[in-house]
C-alpha cells in the first residue's frame, strides 16, 4: 500500500478512502450476526487502519521533517491515550447497560468525526521550501521507482538498523506488556486483582512518559533522551524482576514503563529521517518488518515453555542494551525552537 499509494495527492486519495473503510468495518463489526461477517470485517480493519493511520503518519513526517522526533512524540501522546481510554470506554458502556456492539458504535462515530476533520484540515503542507520540493519531487516518482527505493534502502545499514531496533525495543514494551499479567500471577505468585492493577499502572505510567517526553524533546536532542532512558531500563528491569513485595514491585515498574516511553517515537522518526523525501517506503518497510517482529512473542513464549517464564523475561535484559549501544551518527533532530510550526 506504502508504494502504490506513494505521496501527493494519490495518497490523500488512499487516506481518505482508508477512512471511510475503517468506520464501515466498525458499524460492521458491531452489527455482525455471523462469524463469517465478523472474520471479514475484521480482516477489511486491518488494511483500512494502514490506509488511514499508517499513511496520515507518512504525511506528517514529510510536512515537518525538521520536527520528527517531536511529532513522533505527539504521535504516541495519543496512541497512548487511546490504549488508556479504550477500557475506560467499554466500562462506561457496559455500565450504562450497553454492549460490546455499543462500544463498537461508538468507536465508528468517534472515527467518523476525525475522517471529517481529516477532510476539511486537508493535506498537510511542508513548512520549507526545500521540503516541499522534495516532497514534489516525491510526487512525481512512479511506483517502479519506489520499489527500486525499497531495495536501495534494505541495502543500507543507516536504515536497517533503526527497523531492527524499533523491533528489538518493542519486546520490552508491547511484548513485555503481553506477557506482564501472566509473570505476575505464575511466576511472581499475585492475585489476578494485582496483576489487572500492574497493567493498568504500565499503561498510566507509559502516558505520563509519553507527555513528558513532548516537553522534554523541545529541549534535550532525541538521541540523548533515547541513551539515557535505555540506561535507567538496564537498570529498572532487572530490579523489577528481582525486588520482593508487590509496592515495591509496582512501583518500579511504573518507573520502568515511564522510562521506556521514548523509544518508538524515537526510533520511529529515525527510520524517516533516515529516508528523507521517502516516507512511504518507510511506512512500507515498517509494515514488513512488523510482520517479521511478530517472532518476538512466538519466540518468548517458546523459551518459557522450555525453561519457564522468568527465565525467559530475563533474557529480555538484553533489550536495554542494545538500545543503548545505538550509534550517535545519521540525521539529528531539529535542535530546539528550529524547524517551524508542531
Amino acid at each position: 500500500m506504502g508504494v502504490l499509494a506513494g505521496q501527493g495527492r494519490r495518497r490523500r486519495l488512499v487516506i481518505l478512502g482508508g477512512g471511510i473503510v475503517f468506520v464501515f468495518t466498525l458499524l460492521a463489526v458491531a452489527s455482525a450476526r455471523s462469524f463469517a461477517v465478523l472474520l471479514a470485517a475484521f480482516v477489511a480493519f486491518y488494511p483500512a487502519s494502514g490506509a488511514f493511520v499508517s499513511l496520515t503518519q507518512a504525511e506528517i513526517m514529510d510536512a515537518w521533517p525538521d520536527r520528527q522526533a517531536q511529532l513522533m512524540a505527539r504521535w504516541d501522546l495519543a496512541g497512548a491515550a487511546g490504549a488508556v481510554a479504550g477500557p475506560l470506554l467499554l466500562t462506561a458502556v457496559l455500565a450504562s447497560g450497553g454492549s460490546w456492539r455499543a462500544g463498537y458504535l461508538v468507536l465508528a462515530g468517534i472515527s467518523a468525526l476525525i475522517w471529517l476533520g481529516a477532510l476539511l484540515r486537508g493535506r498537510p503542507r511542508p513548512d520549507s521550501g526545500a521540503a516541499a520540493t522534495e516532497a514534489e519531487e516525491a510526487e512525481q516518482r512512479p511506483w517502479t521507482a519506489r520499489v527500486a527505493e525499497i531495495g536501495a534502502a534494505l541495502r543500507d545499514w543507516g536504515t536497517l538498523r533503526w527497523l531492527l531496533l524499533i523491533e528489538v525495543a518493542d519486546l520490552l514494551v508491547d511484548v513485555f506488556t503481553g506477557f506482564l499479567a501472566l509473570y505476575l500471577v505464575d511466576v511472581a505468585h499475585l492475585t489476578p486483582a494485582v496483576a489487572a492493577l500492574a497493567i493498568a499502572i504500565r499503561l498510566g505510567a507509559a502516558l505520563a512518559g509519553d507527555a513528558a517526553l513532548i516537553v522534554i524533546l523541545e529541549r534535550v536532542s532525541d538521541l540523548t533522551v533515547l541513551r539515557v532512558s535505555a540506561a535507567a531500563a538496564a537498570l529498572l528491569y532487572p530490579a523489577f524482576l528481582l525486588v520482593p513485595g508487590v509496592v515495591p514491585k509496582l512501583a518500579v515498574l511504573a518507573v520502568l514503563s515511564a522510562a521506556t516511553a521514548p523509544w518508538y517515537p524515537v526510533l520511529q522518526a529515525r527510520l524517516y529521517g533516515s529516508l528523507p523525501g521517502r516516507s512511504s517506503v518507510a511506512v512500507t518497510l515498517s509494515s514488513a518488518a512488523g510482520l517479521a517482529g511478530g517472532l518476538g512473542p512466538l519466540a518468548v513464549g517458546l523459551v518459557a515453555q522450555s525453561f519457564g517464564l522468568s527465565w525467559a523475561l530475563a533474557g529480555l535484559v538484553l533489550v536495554p542494551v542494545a538500545v543503548l549501544l545505538v550509534p550517535g551518527r545519521g540525521r539529528q533532530a531539529a535542535r530546539p525552537g528550529v524547524g517551524g510550526r508542531a
